[in-house]
């Protein structure tokens, strides 16, 4: 991969400043706080094609609009554990015929706590001489090994790894599934967490008698910080694996006021409006919560025309967004009602233009 030179970040991560503002020109709105990401070694999560040549597996990446990809032997926006491993795990790769034959595909999920899990996916079966060498290779580099093929996955140990985050002095644990989506960029996330928490704490305790609701909910990454603001949170979240690590992270961060619905932001909405029931929300007294705030961090599409007006029925909006461009579509619509009272930039991913965001809305 091309080289990083450090001293460019602090230009680029100001253009990315600039360029959110303009995006938000028209909008009344206070300067952004702005959280950096380390220049290198922050992805924690990384996935390689392995290309094949002259007898040897090797690490490999597409150029946009290339077909033939490029072989690379380091990768400096990956974590550090990720840069150690990349070349002893090729080596054993190329030992081993078990290993080598047929894999296209490697993906690496790390953790700040030292956790590795890697997944090797194949156009073959996954047989019981593969799972002789995988367990040999975890043991020789301490890692974790999922092989995968069509309609076939085998977990030699577990198919997850376990995070600990620090926020503002508390240590969060999450289980974070090879399958599920997590945030990236851990020391950012971390930096994330802290926001959103200072947006939901209040000086005079005030949402201690008021309810969070939270879309898009994921793993409880945001959801487990959050809910010590409130009395009692309702989150949901449409997939099945994220569901069950949200509920196995509450559990293991002793957080006992929330409860996870597995249903749409559009489903949600039309049973909050009574448009129609859910047995999903059979056991679930809608009527008896008292929510004050609001909390979304939807894909990049945004909010949806539905899910903007339930906002708008909230004194409180937290939107996190991974897209500026429809964070502005939608803050045409809740500053009709809400003034916005703090914005953030996130940079998740240094050296491209993406950039995460937060916004605070607080009804006029």
């Amino acid at each position: 991969m091309k080289a990083i030179d450090p001293e460019l970040y602090p230009a680029q991560l100001e253009a990315k400043q600039t360029n959110f503002i303009e995006t938000l020109k028209g909008l009344d709105f206070p300067q952004p706080e702005v959280f950096d990401s380390a220049p290198s070694q922050f992805r924690m999560r990384a996935e390689f094609r392995i290309w094949h040549e002259e007898g040897r597996a090797h690490y490999a990446m597409n150029r946009a609009g290339e077909k033939r990809p490029y072989i690379i032997d380091s990768f400096p926006i990956g974590g550090p554990l990720i840069n150690q491993l990349m070349t002893p795990l090729i080596e054993a790769i190329n030992k081993s015929p078990a290993l080598s034959r047929k894999l296209f595909c490697a993906e690496f999920l790390t953790t700040l706590s030292g956790e590795v899990l890697v997944t090797l996916i194949y156009h073959r079966p996954v047989d019981d001489e593969w799972q002789q060498a995988a367990l040999e290779l975890q043991s020789q580099l301490n890692i974790m090994v999922i092989g995968r093929s069509r309609k076939q996955k085998v977990v030699l140990e577990r198919d997850y790894v376990v995070e600990k985050l620090s926020v503002d002095g508390r240590e969060y644990s999450y289980q974070q599934v090879e399958s599920g989506f997590t945030q990236p960029n851990a020391e950012v996330n971390q930096k994330m967490l802290s926001w959103a928490s200072s947006c939901c704490a209040s000086e005079d305790n005030s949402n201690q008698n008021n309810d969070l609701l939270e879309l898009y909910c994921g793993n409880g990454n945001f959801t487990a910080v959050l809910a010590q603001h409130f009395k009692q949170v309702l989150a949901t979240e449409i997939s099945k694996i994220s569901v069950r690590s949200a509920e196995t992270n509450f559990t293991e961060n002793k957080v006992d006021n929330v409860t996870v619905v597995r249903m749409s932001s559009e489903e949600f909405t039309q049973a909050l409006n009574g448009e129609r029931p859910f047995r999903r929300l059979k056991d679930i007294e809608l009527d008896s919560y008292n929510f004050s705030t609001i909390f979304v961090d939807p894909p990049r599409a945004g909010l949806d025309d539905g899910t903007l007006k339930l906002a708008q029925r909230f004194d409180r909006i937290l939107y996190v967004s991974c897209n500026p461009q429809t964070l502005r579509t939608n803050l045409d619509r809740l500053t009709e009602t809400h003034e916005i009272v703090r914005t953030a930039i996130f940079d998740q991913f240094p050296w491209t233009d993406h950039l995460e965001s937060g916004v605070l809305l607080v009804r006029r």
